[in-house]
């Protein structure tokens, strides 16, 4: 029998019994692996069918994947390296992307390496960024990039204002750079900070990706299988509003058309009295003499086939002697009218007023009309005794330019476009560098010529064609896709024609068999292997050090960039040029292909002109598409 005070010990001791042991030996529970900062889902709508098949496009979306990837992580921690303690990301970037990287790993081996590590010259955050950009630069972003990028003009002045920005960035970091980061680079910054820090809807915005990484999302699919009642009432309504809007307007185009008319009237008289003033400006503003037309077919024994020494996209030159001895060269303009006395106008005023060293002048010109010939236009400059480079270059026999010579040309060729972009009030755009345009007096100093295309750029302001006019081989990427037209175009073009002067191989040679030879893509080819001294002419006559001439190749690679960013200007092009020293290192961004990348019904177009011009935009689309993945064949094998 148990006793009654015994009772609470005995619950007590039970409660003990029952209480459950810990166990000491249970391991811990694993904390949760780190994961990649950078949003990859974002990237999802970007990477939707159809997919690039060829291994060039591929890594171009890989590589702009990554640049759009960090633009979102700097939005939202303003900083452009990742954490120290982020794990890989290059397994989910790999896991993200629909298609395999090539075998290349598309330079791409070292992405975890350049996220963790300082950016690009020490770059980590949007404060480093603003430390290295003058705030006007910066300001020109925030007024360019802030507004919907959809239209092409937007687009265009957003690009303008980050290939200034990136002039000063990258002078900036060059010497500090460490070349490593060869997956977004240096040149990528300036976009990937206009995404995070000056759009207004974000990096994510479709128009925002396509204009600055040059990601194109697909349109959203409906999931929907029925359609809302309330939808058939806003479709009645919006029917109704359009038929009222209709009335209203109905109303108002009988009075319209009637003004417009008279409006029209108006501008036409208008616009031949601005033609006469035009032409009487000539006389009034410059020294020019007005030759007669019996002047100028006296100077060229009456235009005689023996006279002719050149030939263009607007006619023919001739060798003339005028009265007083003076040998001078004449272009004659085909096919001209009346009406288009004021844009000839224009090009005179333009000519007359540039006067440079390395500039072509002008002596005079001619307008007049006869009953045998028609309208007649002409210009007179004096007579370059040395032809062209072209003459020189690819003309009969070989080449004997020695490097002195060479090293002349280039830098003449560079003084003339930089002061035509810098010295010039307005700016002048050229829109036709090739060597056939850059003449060479007796001492074989270079004079650039034929402004016959040229254009005022007024500061700050890019100008879009919708006609692009250049020759083929020549002319910029994004002037010939997308008519986008400034001092960088002219820097490219001098790009191909100092790569011309130094290697002696023209700029695009059609093979047989439907292969190319592009001259741009070869030279950069050998400069990415290190073998840079490859792309001198073989044989040169008296060559100069192998350091200063494979500091020109890599000008010459820098200013032929396919991306306007990554080029120098011509100032800064002539100051490298002009240096004693060579610069060390001397950094060429990689050179992705991101202006081909999502393009569609592209139409093949080439000109029937004897110049071989591009008269659209879509017309070198198809050459650029057709060329850009076409193995490089070696120089040797043509």
């Amino acid at each position: 029998m148990c006793r009654p005070h015994l009772l609470p010990l005995l619950l007590f001791a039970l409660l003990l019994l029952l209480r459950p042991t810990p166990l000491a030996s249970q391991p811990a529970a694993p904390s949760p692996a780190p994961q990649c900062a950078l949003n990859f889902t974002a990237l999802l709508p970007f990477l939707a069918p159809p997919l690039p098949s060829d291994d060039a496009t591929r890594c171009a979306v890989a590589t702009q994947s990554v640049a759009f990837l960090l633009s979102l992580h700097l939005a939202a921690t303003s900083s452009f390296v990742l954490p120290p303690d982020a794990s890989s990301c290059l397994s989910p970037l790999r896991a993200t992307l629909p298609y395999p990287l090539p075998a290349s790993g598309c330079g791409l081996s070292g992405l975890d390496a350049v996220l963790a590590s300082p950016g690009c010259g020490n770059v980590s955050t949007v404060a480093d960024f603003d430390a290295l950009v003058p705030p006007s630069s910066r300001q020109d972003i925030d007024a360019s990039c802030d507004r919907d990028l959809s239209a092409v003009p937007d687009c265009t002045a957003c690009s303008t204002a980050l290939s200034k920005a990136a002039a000063a960035y990258l002078l900036a970091v060059f010497p500090n750079a460490t070349g490593n980061n060869n997956v977004t680079g240096c040149v990528q910054y300036p976009s990937i900070y206009a995404g995070a820090e000056a759009s207004p809807r974000g990096p994510a915005d479709p128009a925002t990706a396509y204009c600055l990484f040059l990601l194109k999302a697909n349109p959203p699919q409906s999931h929907s299988s029925g359609t809302a009642p309330w939808v058939y009432g806003v479709a009645f309504g919006s029917l109704a509003a359009v038929l009222l809007l209709a009335a209203a307007v109905g109303c108002c185009f009988v009075v319209r058309r009637r003004q417009a008319r008279a409006a029209a009237a108006a501008l036409a008289a208008d616009s031949r009295s601005k033609r006469s003033q035009a032409m009487e400006s000539i006389s009034a503003s410059t020294t020019l003499v007005k030759f007669t037309y019996d002047d100028i077919k006296a100077a060229t024994d009456g235009f005689a086939r023996k006279s002719i020494i050149g030939h263009g996209g607007f006619g023919n030159v001739y060798k003339g002697v005028l009265r007083d001895g003076a040998e001078v060269a004449v272009k004659r303009f085909k096919n001209c009218s009346a009406a288009g006395d004021a844009a000839f106008a224009h090009e005179v005023e333009v000519v007359a007023s540039v006067r440079h060293v390395n500039l072509v002048a002008l002596r005079g010109y001619c307008i007049a009309t006869t009953q045998r010939e028609g309208h007649q236009r002409m210009i007179v400059c004096d007579l370059m005794h040395n032809g062209s480079l072209y003459d020189h270059l690819f003309g009969a026999g070989e080449c004997q330019l020695p490097w002195p010579v060479r090293q002349r040309i280039a830098i003449g060729m560079a003084r003339g476009l930089s002061y035509l972009h810098r010295g010039a009030q307005p700016a002048i755009i050229h829109r036709d560098i090739k060597a056939s345009n850059i003449l060479l007096d007796d001492e074989f100093e270079a004079k650039v010529a034929d402004f016959g295309l040229a254009k005022f750029a007024p500061e700050g302001m890019t100008h879009v064609s919708t006609r692009v006019a250049g020759t083929l081989g020549y002319v910029a990427p994004e002037y010939a896709l997308y008519g986008q037209l400034t001092e960088k175009s002219d820097v490219y073009s001098f790009g191909v024609v100092l790569l011309e002067l130094l290697s002696g191989k023209k700029a695009f040679i059609s093979l047989s068999e439907g292969q190319s030879f592009v001259l741009t893509d070869w030279a950069w080819s050998l400069v990415r292997r290190g073998r840079t001294a490859e792309v001198i002419q073989e044989g040169m006559v008296d060559p100069g050090p192998t350091k200063v001439m494979e500091k020109y190749v890599l000008v010459g690679a820098l200013c032929t960039h396919p991306q306007l960013h990554a080029r120098p200007t011509m100032e800064q092009a002539l100051k490298i040029l002009e240096a004693d020293s060579v610069p060390s290192p001397l950094i060429i961004p990689e050179r992705p292909i991101p202006v081909v990348a999502n393009l569609a019904e592209i139409e093949r177009s080439a000109s029937s002109s004897g110049s071989g011009q591009l008269f659209s935009p879509s017309g070198f689309r198809s050459f650029i598409h057709a060329n850009v993945d076409a193995a490089v064949v070696s120089p040797n094998e043509t």
